[in-house]
């Protein structure tokens, strides 16, 4: 099992404002509050202010994407929301002609467990600043022989092996339950593929990712364990995130990068957080390049099921749901509770 990636400083060009919160908040690469912006606008939970969209794409990554190449027209921006703070501020500008918003998972200079991040504040802060489809790019340890240190797996399948989590924006009076038998949107899936393809990166199209709660590595007897259920690769940070992806009528997919062979291969020495970061800036260039390529690649129009995830998922009669709960989540469900 590896750790979650550290990040670098972010390179010059990327201001480092001071955190603001407003409720307005406008960057160039999308309209005016006199302008129709890009794409349909999204509604603000009650409470949260009034926006535009602000952004397409979602990245969701570390090592490497703060010196992206292609990305102009930046902006910081911390965003509020119901479920507390995100991660750290987004960085919002322009990549391939497609308006796009970073998070460093772990938050700059790597300073968040995994069992510390707020996934639902990043999943929430997305969908406010307009955020349709998430390229997740993260490390993972390899679980078999032919998944290689540099290579890239696009995982199609899971394995919850979390306990201390909130995985959900459910509950405080309203239940709801979204299908999750396919965890991601296979149109981001087969396009992070494609772009592996083009970039010239070794990458494997599907596998399963066993999500464990960390920090510690796994111990031997874990990782066969994992490896006799046939799983392809281990982490410590997607699940939740496709989870609540998908509960937010988000796309999501990644790109796990493999970083070693965790702890099972014989002959390969027990991981180490100086072998894992050595790898991961050897990746980082290919992580750029796959994320741009794939940006350049993404429909613009979604066919999917993921945008109407909760049409048929919330199990609560609208009047039994508490006033609170429902200004809390007006911006997810707040389109079948009240239509408009």
């Amino acid at each position: 099992m590896v750790a979650p990636e550290p990040l670098p400083p972010p390179a010059v060009g990327y201001p480092l404002t001071a955190a603001r919160s407003r409720p307005f908040i406008l960057i160039p690469c999308v309209a005016t509050n006199n302008q129709a912006p890009r794409g349909r606008p999204q509604r603000a939970g009650a409470g949260q202010g009034v926006f535009l969209q602000q952004a397409e794409i979602g990245i969701i990554g570390g090592s490497g994407l703060y010196s992206m190449p292609g990305l102009t027209g930046i902006h910081e921006e911390r965003v509020t929301t119901p479920f507390g703070d995100p991660s750290d501020a987004f960085i919002l500008g322009d990549l391939e002609g497609r308006c796009v918003a970073f998070l460093a998972r772990h938050g700059r200079g790597h300073r968040l467990l995994p069992s510390e991040l707020n996934f639902r504040a990043n999943i929430y802060a997305l969908k406010k600043l307009g955020v349709t489809r998430i390229l997740s790019v993260s490390a993972v340890g390899s679980l078999k022989e032919e998944h290689k240190p540099g290579d890239f797996l696009i995982p199609d399948q899971f394995i919850d092996r979390t306990f201390l989590r909130v995985s959900t924006f459910f509950g405080e009076g309203v239940v709801g339950h979204v299908a999750f038998g396919d965890p991601v949107c296979s149109t981001v899936a087969g396009v992070i593929v494609a772009a592996c393809a083009t970039e010239g990166v070794t990458a494997k199209p599907s596998g399963t990712y066993v999500c464990m709660e960390g920090p510690q590595f796994s111990t031997r007897a874990e990782s066969n364990l994992y490896r006799s259920w046939g799983a392809d690769v281990i982490g410590m940070t997607n699940l939740q995130e496709a989870k609540l992806a998908r509960e937010a009528e988000i796309c999501y997919a990644t790109a796990a990068m493999v970083t070693d062979y965790d702890c099972w291969r014989q002959g390969h020495d027990d991981v180490t957080v100086e072998q894992i970061v050595a790898v991961l800036h050897q990746n980082a260039a290919n992580a750029c390049r796959v994320v741009k390529s794939a940006v350049a690649a993404m429909p613009a129009e979604r066919t999917c099921a993921c945008a109407s995830a909760l049409q048929h998922a919330i199990l609560t009669s609208p009047d039994a749901i508490p006033q609170a709960t429902r200004e809390k989540l007006d911006l997810l469900v707040g389109k079948y509770l009240d239509p408009r």
